[in-house]
């Protein structure tokens, strides 16, 4: 099981698969590698190298006032350190995203490209409630067969999504335990959130210019509740040169084996 030390003394998963053009896949706040592993099939021809996040996955817990972005983004650097990698292009879902544009803006000679996959400089309200009601928490539900069922109720703007993805997601992100299901998880992260929420909402729009010059991509959920159809429109202006691809009967986040989806990344993969 490959890890590495970082260099506060944390001991962190990671996956590295594949040859060819190496891209770093960052996951999403509370989540790990497996985010990708609907899309692996149609990266083939890349090297994958995926990192669960402290705190999160097969990673070691830390004090929760290091799940910050800038220190994900020093612990991706470090990565790609361990592997004498000078370069990879980042796929970053949703907080991966966020930790791309820091990268951007403090590391920039260790991008190849970006691709965001429905994140962006504005973080709408709406979106970031939801995530608030479940971050830290294990699910009321005691089985996985449970959770299942409620998959689809409980996540926005997904349709047409057959019941075995759902069981896919359920089983990837929460273990079965006599007390009930799990979060893999540390709870803490909650912690890390809620005092981030505490300040003033920075303005990322720099982040995202930082980004000039770099082959850029974003994939859009056409029903997301956290990246809205105007801050991706401005996202556009700003950079006109931008792959852009919308999916519908999709909301934050879509699972990027969707055909829109994977036709933006072969494009995107064509740049770097």
């Amino acid at each position: 099981m490959p890890r590495f030390t970082t260099s506060d003394g944390l001991s962190l998963h990671y996956t590295d698969d594949g040859e060819g053009t190496p891209i770093l896949c960052l996951s999403g706040l509370t989540r790990n590698g497996t985010d990708f592993d609907y899309v692996a099939p149609h990266l083939a021809d890349c090297r994958l190298i995926r990192l669960d996040y402290r705190g999160r996955g097969r990673s070691d817990w830390a004090a929760p006032e290091t799940y910050t972005v800038p220190v994900e983004a020093r612990d991706a650097v470090e990565l790609l350190d361990h592997l004498e990698l000078p370069r990879a292009a980042v796929l970053g879902t949703s907080r991966g995203g966020l930790v791309a544009m820091t990268l951007a803006a403090t590391a920039k000679d260790r991008l190849a490209g970006v691709c965001l996959n429905d994140i962006g400089p504005v973080i709408a309200a709406e979106g970031l409630q939801v995530i608030m009601g479940y971050i830290g928490r294990n699910p009321r539900h005691r089985t996985h067969s449970e959770a299942i069922a409620d998959r689809a109720l409980l996540l926005a703007g997904f349709e047409n999504v057959p019941s075995s993805r759902w069981e896919e997601e359920v089983r990837k992100h929460y273990d079965e335990t006599p007390e009930g299901l799990r979060i893999n998880y540390d709870p803490a992260l909650r912690e890390a959130v809620e005092a981030a929420g505490a300040q003033p909402a920075p303005d990322l729009w720099p982040l995202f210019d930082a980004m000039e010059g770099l082959p850029l991509a974003l994939i859009r959920g056409a029903n997301s509740d956290l990246l809205s159809p105007e801050t991706a429109a401005e996202m556009r202006r700003r950079r006109p040169d931008m792959i852009f691809a919308e999916v519908p009967d999709r909301g934050h986040i879509p699972f990027l084996d969707e055909s829109e989806a994977v036709a933006a990344l072969r494009e995107w993969i064509k740049l770097l």
